[in-house]
């Protein structure tokens, strides 16, 4: 069931989605899980052990993956999520405030946030990810914006280039994950593009691919990184294995960021999958291969399974590879809804 939003800071609830005990820390932090000394979470008989508040979201429910608006066969609000160590089917999380597709989702451990999209919109939203429920306003964007990218490390959350009519924005721009409000300027992208690709470690955010200087233009490869925990322009890290736009199914553990399908300039839609070793410069190489060529999916990860759901043709399928070794993708289960440009996150990160 969806959260109370209005209660009185210290209120306590027994959240009978993940059978946790939570306490409401404000309007701004939210509902938090809270766990005995020992590190477990309190639930069913438990009322005289000593407590103390969780940040970590993983505990207890596993760590979720999550598919975010999209489109088809129009603008669609719903969020699914599974656990990425499973196998299996997607469920219905909530719902976004308003049906968007090609907007950009980040997270911290606790927090999921989305910002941009088409129709064309500044707005940033927030879930929290160990409950369920719908999205809440977080603030705005510094520049209204789709097919964008986002990247973060366990602080910031940071939107990446993107396109407002009638061009590309060079525009970099954060939040504070922990707290609410509106984005500030970060910097510049050396390369600014639309449906480019993001990936990052716990320290560099890394931009690749999209067209220039609109939408249906010129395919890049370039790829470009920052500092997250610094402000400034990004700076050349190498170039893709393919020249290719609208890959979106992008999935990082701590080392290495992996890109899935894409639209190529033959013009086709490609199978591959490539990857980089975030901590070094240098080119995308060969991982592997999907089961179907799409582009416009989304992909998340745990420290060790990528994920890549939904796509373009409109699919609904959910498959994975094993981040640390090379290979094919796998049959993982569905969506709840076939659909193209969604956004993906979880509450396990590549930078967390």
């Amino acid at each position: 069931a969806s959260r109370p939003k209005d209660c009185e800071p210290g209120t306590l609830r027994f959240n009978t989605d993940i059978g946790n005990l939570e306490v409401f820390r404000g309007k701004t932090l939210g509902w938090e899980s809270i766990q005995r000394r020992d590190g477990q979470y309190l639930g069913g008989d438990s009322a005289n052990s000593v407590i103390t508040t969780s940040t970590n979201s993983n505990r207890g429910t596993g760590i979720r993956g999550f598919k975010i608006g999209g489109y088809y066969p129009a603008y669609t609000d719903i969020i699914d999520y599974v656990t990425i160590s499973t196998f299996g089917n997607a469920s219905d999380f909530g719902n976004l405030n308003t049906a968007t597709h090609l907007l950009a989702g980040t997270s911290s451990n606790t927090r999921a946030i989305t910002g941009g999209g088409s129709p064309s919109t500044d707005e940033i939203q927030f879930f929290t990810m160990s409950s369920l429920g719908n999205a809440s306003d977080f603030g705005n964007l510094s520049a209204t914006r789709y097919g964008l990218g986002a990247v973060s490390n366990s602080t910031r959350g940071i939107f990446c280039t993107g396109y407002m009519p009638s061009a590309n924005k060079d525009v970099i721009d954060y939040v504070t994950i922990a707290s609410t409000g509106n984005a500030v300027d970060f910097g510049n992208s050396a390369t600014p593009a639309y449906g480019l690709s993001t990936v990052n470690s716990t320290t560099r955010g890394i931009m690749a691919g999209g067209t220039n200087p609109n939408p249906g233009g010129s395919a890049v490869n370039a790829m470009s990184f920052i500092t997250m925990s610094t402000l400034g322009d990004s700076v050349d890290f190498g170039d893709t294995l393919r020249t290719q736009y609208y890959t979106h199914s992008c999935i990082c553990s701590a080392t290495r960021g992996i890109f899935g399908g894409g639209y190529t300039s033959a013009p086709s839609t490609t199978n591959g999958i490539h990857f980089i070793t975030m901590a070094t410069l240098g080119n995308s190489i060969d991982f592997g291969d999907m089961s179907n060529a799409h582009y416009y999916g989304a992909g998340t990860s745990d420290k060790t399974r990528a994920i890549f759901g939904g796509g373009s043709p409109a699919t609904n399928v959910i498959e994975y590879v094993n981040i640390a070794t090379d290979g094919d993708s796998v049959d993982f289960g569905d969506l709840t809804q076939a659909r193209q440009t969604p956004a993906g996150l979880s509450n396990a990160n590549g930078g967390l």
